[in-house]
């Protein structure tokens, strides 16, 4: 296999930028160099949504796959787009183009093929909502394949390639775009927008709140937001409404009911509160950040420390959406 480096620092390799080093890392950006992929490698995008908490053993996989082709019908936009292009420059580029429906989920950082995986959403829409399907190497099978949107078992923030994630690599992902446009604004501070509003008005304002909110990960390392807004049972929403009646809240397709995670961190002040050089950030409680010396151990403190606290207090169980790796392969909380 061809751009193999040896003895890599990891912290080029994922925002959090955590000082761990890998004994190789691989970049894939040719399809003819699935068959040599080694078994034990572990996929990488652009990092924005892994934590290398320690120095790992396995070879890292950076997938850096190019390309993006458009194709028009009646009522649909069909766009092909390799896994290794950028989340947000590509939303860009279709604005630019005239092919609207991705604009609530802007500045979303990460690959392309990053985006299924996590089914990536935000203000009202998921990713899912535009995949037609998703191309595969099935690294057990050694094959490629086409996966439907209904094979990728689409949940919130989870799918098929979540639940298995050492089996499947994505190369690519088709979406089909609507050509009749329909506005999402029900969602948090799009609201104010209002109607009738433009794919740029929403565009602009999304850009704008996260810009506001969410520190720039090449100024302050992170990894967006750290913790899944969790799912409760409707019983459990009666009870936990009569003692926070200001509690955001959010019904989901499953008919669970969403809550905020970074309301309740911020609801226990937590804001600001770190541990070793690793800390909440002091405007978005949701996101975790590398003040300049942290370590992996400062991370996992820090993170099971606020998730006891919300377990505590409200009886909720946070999980961590952030992919958290050490030197062996994934760390649960």
């Amino acid at each position: 296999m061809n751009d193999v480096i040896e003895s890599k620092n990891l912290s080029y390799f994922h925002s959090f930028r955590l000082p761990t080093e890998a004994k190789q890392v691989i970049v894939l950006d040719d399809l003819s160099q699935l068959n040599s992929i080694p078994g034990q490698a572990y996929i990488l995008g652009a990092g924005s949504n892994t934590l290398f908490l320690e120095n790992v053993e396995f070879p890292i996989l950076h997938v850096c796959l190019k390309g993006i082709e458009i194709h028009e019908s009646l009522d649909f936009w069909r766009v092909d787009v390799a896994a290794g292009e950028n989340w947000h420059e590509l939303v860009c580029k279709l604005h630019a183009q005239g092919i609207f429906g991705f604009e609530n989920l802007a500045l979303i950082p990460g690959t392309v093929g990053a985006a299924p995986v996590q089914n990536i959403g935000a203000y009202g829409r998921e990713v899912s909502d535009f995949i037609e399907s998703v191309e595969v190497w099935d690294r057990q099978n050694q094959s490629r394949y086409t996966l439907t949107n209904d094979a990728c078992d689409f949940s919130y923030r989870d799918s098929i390639f979540k639940q298995n994630p050492s089996r499947w690599l994505i190369t690519s992902v088709r979406f089909n775009i609507p050509k009749k446009w329909r506005a999402e604004v029900s969602y948090g501070e799009l609201k104010s927008l209002g109607l009738p509003v433009t794919p740029a008005d929403i565009l602009e304002k999304v850009i704008a709140i996260r810009t506001a909110k969410l520190p720039d990960p090449a100024i302050v390392p992170n990894a967006g937001s750290f913790f899944k807004n969790p799912l409760v049972e409707p019983s459990q929403l009666k009870q936990l409404i009569v003692r926070y009646p200001e509690m955001p809240h959010f019904t989901s397709p499953s008919g669970k009911i969403k809550l905020a995670a970074g309301w309740m961190i911020d609801y226990l002040r937590l804001k600001g509160y770190s541990i070793g050089g690793a800390g909440v950030h002091d405007k978005q409680a949701l996101v975790l950040i590398n003040n300049g010396s942290a370590t992996g151990n400062d991370v996992l403190n820090l993170a099971r420390y606020i998730q006891d606290k919300v377990n505590v207090e409200f009886g909720v169980n946070l999980e961590a959406e952030v992919r958290l790796i050490g030197g062996q392969g994934m760390i649960s909380l």
